[in-house]
C-alpha cells in the first residue's frame, strides 16, 4: 500500500472552496450588532417579539430563577416546571392534545421523524421539505420516497404501492424559501385513506396562519386529529429559540421514550423557554399581530412586482443567477435594507432569489423605505 507524503487528507477542501467561489455559492458569517440601523426583512422574528421588553424581561426572570443552562437532558436534570408549563400553554393555544419541547427546531423534526419510523416505514417527504425533515428520513433507516413539490397524486400513488405496515407523510405547512402552503387538506385525506400518520413541521404557520396565528392545521380544522403529529420552532413568530412535537398524549410518551434528540440531548434553557412562553401569551392576548404579518407581506410583494398573492410571511423575489441575488441583496444592505438571500442547494438551480420576510412590527416609514430601496435596486439602480 503506498502512502502519500506530505499531502494533508483534507486537501480536498481547498478544491471544494475554489468550486463553489466560482459558482457564487461560497458563504460566510456576518455578525450583526445588537441594535441593527438597517431595516431588517431577512429574518424570521415575524411578530416582532425578539426584542419586545415583556419577552425579555421574561427570559431574564427566567434566567435568575432557573440558571443559564438546563444543567442535563430533561430526563435528568433538565427538565423545569417552566417547561411543562409552556407545553401545556403551547398545545392549548394550537389545539392539540400534548406537547414535548427539544432544544431546537431541528432535533424536534429529527426526533419526531426518526422516534415515528424505523425499518418497516415508508416516509414520503415533499421535495422541498426543509434540511432537517430530509435529514431525519435520512437518519430513519426506513425507505424514503421523495414526491415532487406539493403533489398529492404522488403522494397517493406512492402510499398506494407500498409493502410497509406503516407510513409517514411529511411536509411543511408553509415551504420556507417561496412561502408557498402545503394542500394539508387534500395531504390528511389521502393519508386517512392509506392509514398513513401526517406530520407537518408548522415552523412558518405559527404566528402567521390561522385564527390568531394558531397556524395552518387550525386554520383547515385539523388541529388536534389523532392521525397528524406537528412540529414547529420557537425560534420565528415566538423570536426565542427551541422546537417542539405536537401530537397525541400516545406520541408525546413514545417520544420520551424514543426520541433520541430529546433523550441524549440537553434540555432547552430556561432563559428561552420563559421567553417563548412570555411571546405566545402576547400572540394570544393580541391576535391582530398574525393578520399584520399577512398585510406586511401583501404590500411587499407589490413593491417588488410579485405576481402571485403571498401565503405567509414570506415574499420570494426569483432573479436566477447566484451572483444577480448576491449583488441585489448587497445592493440593498448598503442602502439599509436587509434581505436574505437563497441560493443552491437551499433553493434549486437557476431560481436563486431574494428572500423577504413581513413582520407585525413594521411601520410606515418602514415600508417606505423597502419601497424605494426595493424598486431602485430591483430596476438596476
Amino acid at each position: 500500500m503506498s502512502t502519500r507524503v506530505g499531502v494533508s487528507p483534507l486537501a480536498w477542501l481547498d478544491a471544494n472552496e475554489a468550486a463553489r467561489r466560482a459558482a457564487g455559492l461560497r458563504r460566510a458569517l456576518r455578525p450583526r450588532p445588537p441594535v441593527s440601523a438597517e431595516l431588517d426583512l431577512a429574518s424570521n422574528d415575524y411578530l416582532g417579539l425578539a426584542q419586545h421588553p415583556v419577552v425579555i424581561e421574561a427570559g431574564v426572570e427566567a434566567l435568575r430563577t432557573w440558571g443559564a443552562g438546563a444543567t442535563g437532558s430533561r430526563l435528568v436534570t433538565g427538565d423545569t416546571e417552566l417547561h411543562q408549563q409552556f407545553e401545556r400553554g403551547l398545545a392549548e393555544f394550537v389545539g392539540a392534545p400534548a406537547a414535548l419541547v427539544f432544544s431546537s427546531g431541528y432535533a424536534a423534526n429529527i426526533g419526531a421523524v426518526v422516534g415515528l419510523s424505523g425499518p418497516g416505514t415508508l416516509l414520503v417527504s415533499d421535495a422541498f421539505s426543509h434540511a432537517s425533515l430530509v435529514d431525519a428520513c435520512r437518519l430513519s433507516r426506513a425507505r424514503v420516497v421523495v414526491t415532487p413539490h406539493r403533489d398529492v397524486d404522488a403522494v397517493e400513488a406512492a402510499l398506494a404501492a407500498r409493502g410497509e405496515e406503516r407510513a409517514l407523510v411529511i411536509t411543511d405547512s408553509v415551504f420556507s424559501a417561496d412561502g408557498a402552503l402545503a394542500p394539508l387538506r387534500r395531504l390528511h385525506e389521502v393519508c386517512r385513506r392509506h392509514g398513513a400518520v401526517l406530520l407537518v413541521d408548522e415552523a412558518h404557520g405559527l404566528g402567521v396562519r390561522g385564527d390568531g396565528g394558531r397556524g395552518l392545521l387550525q386554520e383547515l380544522g385539523l388541529a388536534g386529529a389523532p392521525d397528524i403529529v406537528m412540529t414547529t420552532t420557537l425560534s420565528k413568530a415566538l423570536g426565542s429559540q427551541g422546537g417542539a412535537v405536537l401530537g397525541s398524549v400516545a406520541v408525546r410518551d413514545h417520544l420520551i421514550d424514543a426520541a433520541r434528540t430529546f433523550i441524549f440531548d440537553t434540555g432547552l434553557a430556561p432563559a428561552a423557554v420563559g421567553a417563548a412562553l412570555a411571546a405566545l401569551e402576547l400572540l394570544d392576548a393580541e391576535p391582530a399581530r398574525a393578520a399584520a404579518v399577512l398585510a406586511h407581506a401583501r404590500e411587499l410583494a407589490r413593491i417588488c412586482d410579485v405576481v402571485d398573492e403571498p401565503q405567509s410571511a414570506v415574499v420570494s423575489v426569483i432573479l436566477g443567477d447566484p451572483d444577480v441575488a448576491v449583488a441585489a441583496a448587497a445592493a440593498c444592505l448598503q442602502r439599509g435594507v436587509r434581505v436574505g438571500c437563497f441560493r443552491p442547494p437551499t433553493v434549486p438551480a437557476g431560481t436563486s432569489r431574494l428572500r423577504l420576510t413581513a413582520r407585525a412590527s413594521l411601520t410606515d416609514d418602514d415600508v417606505e423605505l423597502a419601497r424605494e430601496v426595493l424598486t431602485d435596486v430591483l430596476k438596476g439602480g
